[in-house]
């Protein structure tokens, strides 16, 4: 007999499948495969070929996506593999239209990473400073922005949970997380090797190697090499052309199973990343005069219009980890997961020649120059249990972080009398003055727990979540040089001292219900903060506060047509506190004179201060993603964002004329952050005697955004960047049988940016300067091999 209960849900299932036929063009998002991660057909066994499962593990264990209450968008190895994904920075191009990932201002060596426009609003590559999207892999943390663009390895798929994660992952996760898997060990032997060519240079070697099991340890052995020439080139002969790479690494990995029950898995890995900024275009005048060697350049350059010197910057890490899993009894799994990395970073950024300002036989061509030094440790452990009605999770962190850092600028070219041509000025970069320098300790302890109740009255139909996290972070260090000299307060010329900490609760609260098999729904409240710390471009090194996210979601998971269709959507709106801003200014020293006024001291140097803003942002939107295979071997995935933020106005700090601050609070815009974007693939395969063909497409749209907040002086909005539109396309010919080998071949042509589409991703204006800018890249294209035994 069916009770009430079961009788109420399945009328509200009912109900609810009507409004999804009817408004399936509102939105998209809560937690289905991103557009491109084209799920494969399960098969005659699972639901007579419709759309597989994701399993996915944003609540530290498998489950499967549609089952999840949270919004969560998946990158597969195949979809990865179709967009020619080979660092995350090639992700710049939407494939998940709620992600944002781009260079850090010219730097493809440093990422920024928002979610739902929230992640970095400054500059986050500062040794006391973090982003607000945390970035895992196996379950460890990499803690810098600096190390995100190197080459990925064998990876199995990339989740993206969005919005505030606090409660499990913690620290640096207001925005969201990126959670990349690896592929495991399996312990037969098999090898998956690919090589490759395409323009500009570029080359690519990848081999994957997995060893037949020894003594219960299973051995997997993974090595890469993928290079590029410039996208822009450089004219001075012997240098660097600009938008190059060269990525390698390797990665080892040894999986031990000496019983059953238990696993200790040690994993290696170390990675070289070589690579030259993004070249810096002047678009319109400014009111300052231009060398007549140095045109404005409105479209997207092949070449620079000065040579300068420029060498790559060269990035290294390298990490041991250490999980222990023991399946201690029925219903409980004890696990440890224990890591080590270090990372090291120089800068070589003089790619902004184009913009520079004339004078007669002036210098210009700023050379950036930096060391960055990193190592951190970390310590999770972890409990995961089930009853009948309940799964539990509980767990500890600590987490230690040593970072370093130096910094110094200086011009590299001279004008001759007249602009029509440059030199080099002799330099020694040794006897360069250092400009910053920064040293500083972070450690971090939390402690967590969340459990689901399933309760026997609703039919195991009804979830109930909750949990909470208490975290104590903990910052120490010393600013020793800014803008070349000790900081000086006051007067007083000393180095900085930072010795702050903060600890907080971050609580979440999950309500779920199983309407059908196939369709979910949920309301989900959750927290996340951004950890405070202190600004090294600043003369004071004062500390600022956490900035936090409290969010509300609804969602909705739903397969339908014999599950051949999954629609995921999800609505979110949240309050945005203690937001990080930077603010800008001229060193400015005042005096009285003889006659009572306020007279400004001449100075060059410059300096920053972070600020809290006053009150509460808001943030608001809703995603979906629709998956359909309407005939067999076609997949067509579509996903929609919609993202709104408000930054509550915030006063500047700095003095303006005559010493005055001005009280009047200045509009802040959200960076990197367009309102609408989209993403839409097309996937077909075509199995042939002897081999399937395959073809991928996939579009990706946003209608732009800001880089700049704003001007910081004046409180000028900035303008946006281009709206874009960008194609990128596969063709592969695979499972070519070799015969007598038992291995197969395959052959693919790829493309990025497949029609060259142009726009400018990052916009300024300056009166003084004019509008510049980066271009997105051009096309890409190359042929590969791959074979697999």
């Amino acid at each position: 007999m069916v009770s009430r209960m079961g009788m109420w849900l399945r009328s509200a299932a009912a109900v609810a499948l009507v409004g999804m036929g009817a408004g399936t063009a509102w939105g998209q998002t809560a937690g289905s495969a991103a557009a491109g991660a084209a799920p494969t057909i399960t098969t005659e066994d699972d639901q007579s070929g419709g759309l597989a499962d994701i399993v996915v593990t944003a609540q530290k264990r498998k489950t499967n996506l549609q089952d999840t209450p949270i919004a969560i968008s998946v990158l597969d190895d195949s979809a990865l593999r179709n967009r020619h994904v080979q660092s995350l920075v090639d992700l710049q191009d939407g494939a998940i239209p709620s992600l944002r990932v781009a260079p850090f201002y010219s730097r493809n060596s440093a990422l920024i990473v928002n979610i739902r426009g929230v992640g970095v609003l400054a500059d986050s590559n500062q040794p006391a400073r973090d982003q607000g999207v945390g970035v895992y892999i196996d379950g460890v943390y990499l803690g810098r922005a600096q190390g995100l663009g190197t080459a990925l390895y064998d990876v199995q798929s990339i989740e993206v949970l969005k919005g505030p994660q606090g409660t499990l992952f913690g620290r640096n996760t207001e925005g969201g997380a990126l959670n990349i898997v690896t592929k495991k060990p399996t312990g037969e032997f098999g090898f998956n090797g690919t090589a490759g060519i395409g323009n500009y240079g570029s080359y690519k070697g990848e081999a994957h190697l997995d060893l037949p099991a020894f003594a219960n340890i299973a051995v997997k052995l993974d090595g890469i090499v993928t290079s590029r020439g410039g996208l822009v080139k450089n004219p001075m002969s012997g240098q660097a052309d600009f938008n190059a790479f060269d990525r390698r690494g390797f990665h080892g990995e040894a999986l031990w199973k000496p019983v059953t029950g238990f696993s200790a898995d040690y994993a290696f890995d170390t990675s070289y990343d070589a690579s030259t900024p993004l070249y810096l275009q002047s678009i319109t005048a400014g009111t300052l005069p231009r060398a007549p060697a140095q045109p404005l350049q409105p479209t997207r350059a092949r070449t620079a219009t000065v040579g300068v010197p420029q060498q790559p910057s060269i990035g290294k890490t390298h990490g041991h980890r250490l999980t222990l899993d023991w399946q201690a009894m029925p219903g409980l799994e004890l696990k440890s997961i224990t890591a080590y990395r270090a990372m090291t970073q120089s800068q070589f950024d003089n790619g902004g020649a184009n913009t520079s300002v004339y004078a007669p036989n002036g210098a210009f061509s700023r050379y950036s120059l930096a060391y960055f030094k990193q190592h951190q440790f970390s310590e999770e452990v972890q409990a995961i249990g089930e009853t009948a009605q309940l799964h539990y999770l509980a767990g500890a962190l600590y987490y230690r972080e040593k970072v370093e850092d130096n910094a110094q600028a200086f011009n590299t070219m001279r004008w001759n009398a007249d602009g029509t041509a440059a030199s080099v000025i002799p330099l020694v970069i040794a006897d360069q003055r250092i400009d910053r320098a920064s040293h500083v300790t972070t450690e971090s302890v939390g402690v967590f727990g969340q459990a689901t109740w399933t309760p026997d009255f609703a039919e195991d139909r009804l979830h109930l979540t909750g949990g909470a996290r208490w975290t104590r972070d903990a910052k120490h260090g010393e600013l020793f040089i800014v803008n070349g000299a000790l900081p000086s307060v006051n007067g007083v010329s000393a180095p900085r001292a930072l010795n702050a900490h903060w600890s907080r609760i971050d609580p979440m609260v999950t309500l779920a219900a199983d309407l059908t098999r196939d369709v979910h729904v949920y309301g989900k409240w959750s927290t996340g903060y951004k950890s405070g710390g202190a600004n090294s471009r600043s003369l004071t090194y004062a500390p600022f506060n956490p900035e936090t996210v409290s969010m509300f979601e609804a969602g909705a998971k739903m397969e339908f047509w014999d599950r051949r269709a999954r629609f995921n959507v999800a609505a979110y709106v949240g309050d945005y506190k203690d937001i990080q801003i930077d603010f800008s200014a001229n060193y400015q020293q005042y005096v009285t004179n003889d006659k009572g006024e306020r007279v400004l001291l001449n100075t060059t140097r410059t300096t920053t201060e972070t600020t809290n803003a006053p009150g509460t942002g808001r943030l608001k939107g809703w995603e979906g993603d629709v998956t359909l295979l309407p005939v067999t071997g076609l997949t067509l995935t579509a996903s929609y964002a919609f993202t709104y933020v408000h930054i509550p106005p915030t006063s500047n700090p700095f003095p303006q004329t005559n010493g005055v601050v001005v009280t009047t609070p200045i509009r802040i815009y959200p960076v990197y952050t367009p309102r609408s974007a989209a993403s839409g693939a097309i996937d077909y395969e075509l199995p042939l005697t002897g081999s399937t063909f395959r073809v991928h497409l996939d579009g990706n749209y946003d209608d732009g955004f800001y880089a700049n907040y704003n001007d910081p002086q004046t409180g000028v909005r900035q303008p946006k960047g281009d709206g874009a539109f960008v194609v990128n396309g596969r063709l592969a010919l695979t499972d070519i049988r070799l015969n007598g080998t038992g291995a197969t071949l395959g052959v693919s042509v790829w493309a990025r940016n497949l029609f060259n589409e142009q726009h400018l991703f990052f916009r300024a204006l300056s009166p003084l300067l004019g509008t510049y800018g980066f271009f997105n890249e051009a096309r890409t294209l190359g042929a590969e091999v791959n074979v697999r035994f």
